[in-house]
């Protein structure tokens, strides 16, 4: 069974490799010293806003925080079984994100499994717009997506949306729907974009614990009728 490295174990890597102090990671990346000394000792991660930060200004892909840190073999065929306990999770006011079949590296889909809370444009803030295009499908519950050129649409479970991901967006839990459960599938034709896949929730929280959040329950991902 293959052992993922922690965040903070893949910046101490990526430090070492540039041969940066945490300051000067610090100054980099434009995350606080004191932030990142956490990170690196495994008592803080990141958020999801954070981690964009962090890659787009140490001009990294987004998947290389969340993958092995040995550089992979070139292959012709390859696989990864996703698992709900293997899975990156960051923890948002409006979402639950689950980062699927994260050991790959250099993938032009990013699968994620998503728990949305949020209930009103208000609570979410401004739509959010980013490189690429996904697809979302409804596991469970019903959401309402908003969207910058069209009117909002209800989907129930087993229903799905494609859009362009610059286009202004946002997904909601719909009226009467506590918690909706997603999967969400993010592409993009360059790797280096992936930096910006799925922001897609309030950078309130700069930080949140590195553990202690149960994840969605398992029995509740059941097939939805036809």
């Amino acid at each position: 069974m293959s052992t993922r490295p922690t965040l903070g174990q893949i910046l101490k890597e990526l430090r070492r490799h540039r041969n940066w102090t945490l300051r000067d990671m610090s100054e980099h990346s434009g995350i606080p010293l004191s932030t990142l000394s956490k990170v690196e000792n495994d008592r803080l991660t990141l958020t999801y806003d954070k981690l964009v930060q962090l890659s787009e200004n140490l001009e990294i892909p987004i998947s290389e925080l969340f993958a092995e840190t040995e550089p992979p073999e070139t292959v012709t065929a390859r696989r990864s079984i996703g698992r709900l306990e293997d899975a990156i999770r960051v923890n948002t006011p409006n979402y639950d994100y689950y980062y699927l079949c994260t050991e790959l590296r250099h993938k032009r889909m990013v699968p994620i499994l998503t728990r949305i809370r949020a209930k009103t444009l208000s609570e979410f803030g401004d739509l959010v717009s980013h490189n690429g295009e996904e697809y979302i499908h409804v596991l469970e519950g019903s959401i309402i997506v908003h969207t910058e050129f069209y009117d909002p649409v209800t989907l129930q479970t087993g229903e799905a949306i494609y859009i362009d991901s610059k286009m202004g967006h946002a997904y909601l839990a719909a009226e009467g729907c506590d918690e909706a459960l997603v999967l969400g599938v993010c592409s993009s034709e360059d790797e280096a974009l992936l930096s910006s896949l799925m922001h897609m929730h309030e950078p309130v929280p700069e930080l949140v614990e590195a553990s202690g959040v149960a994840p969605p329950k398992v029995r509740a991902l059941r097939r939805p009728a036809i």
